[in-house]
């Protein structure tokens, strides 16, 4: 199954391997705008963060900045379908990201202002229990992006993005901040921030599957950062190998950045969504003003876990600011998150939000399957996708 969110309506997509298309099901409705869902490890059942505020609010003045929640849903076995699974638990704060534990005891929720982290009990039967405070105040650094549970289990990791400078305001830098984890309780631990964190905008990281590297994304800068990884969870203090996620030769442009990152289940490659979002004026409107909107393919060298760029595919849209990989790697799907005009040759024409499928070769490479218009609003956008497996 696929789910897909546009502003607080989550939709439930089948898959029709053979075919390779999505097919709408059904949906759901949430409090709030989702930001982020997460399945448990039991396959069961699903956590979808929510909140009015943020970014998933296009428009200007959109965002009211005063619901935060995760709701809980059980996963029919049968046909994905997603039923309400106790009540939603209440945030200080928009949860940009949530996570579960290894065992499955614990939902961990990312967020971004005041940067933080939030740990509540997950009970027996999937629904949100108590919040667990940690050992001692911790050093959550500025603008939590993602917060993700080492495979150890006795770590977790914040990364915190920082904010880039403005023609107001200097640079905040960004960290990985690293915490000793137990039983839901959080301690802090270690701070990676090269060059103090500046020019250092983390924004996500995937773990490989063999335990040995962390790959992290650095949005301003377009690099993926590749870290060694040690038994109880820390990692190298700087990184083995840093690599371009943009085709070579490409011009940086306003608006252009890298987004999540994921590797494919095999470890034997890794993906990186590119998004450009800048635009120009054209005949008194703002139309796309260039970049690359993909995804860039990368090959792991297995013993070094070094990367080599072998693809980077069109997602046939605009902002893939999420995209998922099925659970045994033959599909990937975009969420292409917003609508955007571009001028052609006959003109200016707008090309909607879209749910982009790829077939995923041997050679970890891409074909096109499918695309599928999803209908956004002002205040609305495709703002995340993710495949689940069912239970």
């Amino acid at each position: 199954m696929l789910y897909a969110a546009v502003g607080p309506k989550l939709t439930e997509y089948e898959l029709n391997r053979v075919k390779g298309v999505l097919i709408e099901r059904g949906s759901v409705l949430l409090p709030a705008n989702v930001q982020e869902a997460w399945q448990h490890p039991s396959r069961k059942y699903l956590y979808v963060a929510w909140s009015n505020g943020g970014a998933s609010y296009p428009s200007a003045g959109g965002a009211k900045n005063d619901r935060h929640g995760i709701s809980a849903f059980r996963i029919d076995p049968g046909t994905g379908a997603l039923s309400p699974l106790g009540q939603p638990i209440a945030l200080p704060s928009r949860p940009i990201f949530i996570t579960s534990d290894q065992d499955g005891t614990h939902v961990l929720a990312a967020h971004n202002d005041p940067s933080g982290i939030t740990v509540h009990q997950i009970r027996p039967d999937g629904t949100i229990g108590a919040l667990v405070e940690p050992a001692a105040p911790l050093d959550t650094g500025i603008y939590g992006h993602q917060v993700r549970v080492d495979p150890s289990n006795q770590a977790v990791i914040l990364v915190t993005r920082g904010n880039g400078p403005t023609p107001t305001k200097p640079e905040d830098p960004g960290a990985l901040k690293i915490f000793r984890y137990h039983a839901g309780v959080l301690a802090n631990w270690i701070s990676i921030a090269p060059d103090r964190g500046f020019n250092y905008q983390v924004r996500h990281l995937d773990f490989h599957p063999s335990g040995r590297w962390v790959y992290v994304t650095l949005e301003r800068q377009n690099q993926i950062h590749v870290y060694g990884r040690m038994a109880d969870g820390t990692l190298s203090a700087t990184p083995l190998f840093v690599r371009g996620t943009l085709t070579e030769g490409t011009e940086k442009r306003a608006g252009q950045a890298v987004a999540s990152i994921h590797v494919h289940p095999s470890g034997r490659f890794l993906y990186a969504a590119n998004r450009a979002s800048g635009t120009t004026e054209f005949e008194a409107q703002r139309v796309f003003a260039g970049g690359e909107n993909t995804i860039a393919v990368f090959a792991i060298h297995k013993e070094t876990g070094d990367l080599n760029l072998i693809q980077s595919a069109d997602t046939h849209g605009f902002q893939p600011r999420t995209f998922s990989l099925d659970a045994g790697g033959s599909f990937l799907v975009v969420a292409n998150q917003s609508p955007l005009a571009v001028r052609d040759q006959t003109g200016v024409r707008l090309v909607a939000a879209s749910l982009t499928l790829f077939r995923v070769g041997a050679d970890g490479k891409l074909a096109f399957a499918q695309r599928q218009e999803v209908k956004t609003t002002p205040d609305t956008s495709l703002f995340w996708a993710g495949f689940v497996s069912l239970p």
